[in-house]
């Protein structure tokens, strides 16, 4: 039996809006915060990258997604900060949930969303999302079992953390003395010092089959994934080819939470209705291995989407940054 759920305002491909829409905040025990030189040693041997400040390009001129709020270009002020090569792996995020005894967010709730694809066999009965069917409720997803159900067997110590909400995030962030990064830094980071460029690598386009620099999707969304590029979750951590700043899947792979609210500055009046119902979402770069550009061509620099704080999925996960 599949049953259909609306929990408000969905993002498509990108990602649904969780239980609680803002409501909920996850709890860590708490103990004496170590000094930021001890809390960035614990996170090793997940490696940081020191980022130079500057004048840090933002956003597009020419905007592929306008309503997202992608534009206009402009140039802001950043000062140098150290951020994690990779994003925070499982091994990372287990060493913080042994430390604190934390609940996440899709763990107090008893569920999150999995991608249709992705529901393990033995789940039978799921709930979706009207107008994007292929995000399912599945019961018992969370951190350790993206998926639910049997999926904990498939979860690998050197792959992202995932189905962790941005209140998780900032919650782990503060455990390691660090921050999440705003989107000026992130999209400093993301361009490796190439300047106006549409990509980490530059503006050469990802394709389904001989230039493959992202984790992302291939072949025809939502029904079929070859999975040319290697992978058709999320890959290691770790993988394809740095940027130019030695950062590893600044896009595609997981959507990353960064510390801003997401805002939009619009005239239309649909874009104004539909951002009344976001209001407290929080802000994500870097499209996911999900995106596909028929559908989600959110795999760009500029590319952004909004969530709510406790919304978790398993292609959502987040970066560190500390300042220097």
């Amino acid at each position: 039996m599949v049953e259909e759920v609306n929990p408000g305002a969905a993002g498509g491909c990108c990602s649904p809006q969780g239980a609680g829409a803002g409501k909920g905040v996850g709890g860590a025990a708490q103990r004496p915060l170590p000094t930021q030189a001890q809390r960035q040693a614990q996170i090793l041997p997940q490696p940081t990258v020191d980022i130079p400040g500057g004048r840090a390009l933002v956003g597009t001129a020419t905007p592929v997604i306008a309503d997202d709020g992608e534009g206009p270009l402009r140039s802001v002020p950043v000062k140098p900060f150290t951020m994690t090569q990779t994003t925070v792996t499982n091994a990372a995020f287990t060493k913080f949930i042994l430390d604190t005894a934390y609940v996440t967010d899709a763990e107090r709730f008893g569920w999150s969303f999995v991608f249709h694809s992705d529901v393990p066999k033995t789940i039978r009965e799921t709930q979706g999302v009207v107008g994007t069917e292929w995000w399912r409720r599945v019961d018992g997803a969370h951190w350790r079992a993206p998926h639910g159900g049997d999926s904990a067997r498939e979860w690998r110590l050197d792959h992202p953390v995932t189905q962790v909400s941005w209140n998780d995030a900032r919650a782990f962030a503060a455990w390691c003395g660090g921050r999440l990064p705003s989107e000026a830094e992130w999209e400093h980071a993301a361009r490796g010092g190439l300047g106006d460029v549409r990509f980490p690598w530059g503006d050469d386009e990802p394709d389904e089959a001989s230039f493959l620099p992202c984790n992302i999707w291939q072949g025809r969304f939502p029904a079929a994934n070859t999975g040319a590029d290697g992978w058709k979750g999320t890959a290691p951590a770790r993988s394809f080819a740095p940027n130019g700043f030695g950062l590893y899947n600044m896009v595609g792979n997981v959507w990353e939470w960064n510390a801003d609210a997401y805002r939009v500055k619009s005239l239309k009046k649909a874009v104004r209705r539909k951002l009344q119902d976001m209001r407290g979402f929080r802000l994500l770069k870097g499209g996911s291995f999900l995106c596909h550009r028929s559908y989600c061509y959110r795999y760009r620099v500029a590319a952004r989407i909004g969530n709510s704080p406790d919304t978790a999925t398993p292609h959502q996960g987040f970066r560190v940054v500390w300042d220097k």
